[in-house]
């Protein structure tokens, strides 16, 4: 693989862009990065049958690589868990996040995907409190209908 990779170098010393083609699952599929599961499931079972060894005209070794490939991309793109872990690795989010403003003399920039450091979500511990001011605020509510009644 290396020695294909080295002579298909031209004379400048570059690769061809078709060497540098990085396998994206999503064009494996032949779908788009938003695709639904529907979409996903319905690309993988067209071309699973196109390429599979037992029922394609390719040559074994070809079917079997693009077959591979293809269980590859539907097991990742059909699991929510493995398809956002692998949406992060290359680069894409279907979250809005909030970038950093260009001008960071005005502000210093952090490791937080927040602006704002009071802007973010409460810890487990600050729900905890928060629950329990909630049950006391109802308890006195209770206790003070209670005594008004009696």
């Amino acid at each position: 693989m290396n020695q294909n990779r080295t002579n298909a170098k031209s004379t400048t010393g570059k690769i061809p862009a078709q060497t540098k083609q990085v396998n994206n699952h999503y064009a494996t599929l032949g779908v788009t990065l938003w695709a639904s599961e529907i979409e996903i499931r319905r690309n993988y079972r067209e071309l699973s049958k196109r390429y599979h060894p037992d029922t394609t005209q390719l040559p074994t070794n070809i079917a079997k690589g693009k077959f591979q490939q293809l269980n590859e991309a539907y097991a990742t793109l059909s699991n929510p868990e493995r398809r956002f872990l692998y949406n992060l690795k290359i680069g894409y989010s279907s979250f809005n996040v909030m970038e950093a403003p260009a001008d960071e003399e005005k502000y210093p920039s952090s490791n937080s995907a927040y602006l704002d450091p009071m802007d973010r979500p409460l810890s487990g511990g600050e729900i905890f409190v928060l629950f329990i001011l909630g049950v006391t605020f109802l308890g006195c509510l209770i206790l003070v209908i209670v005594l008004s009644l009696s």
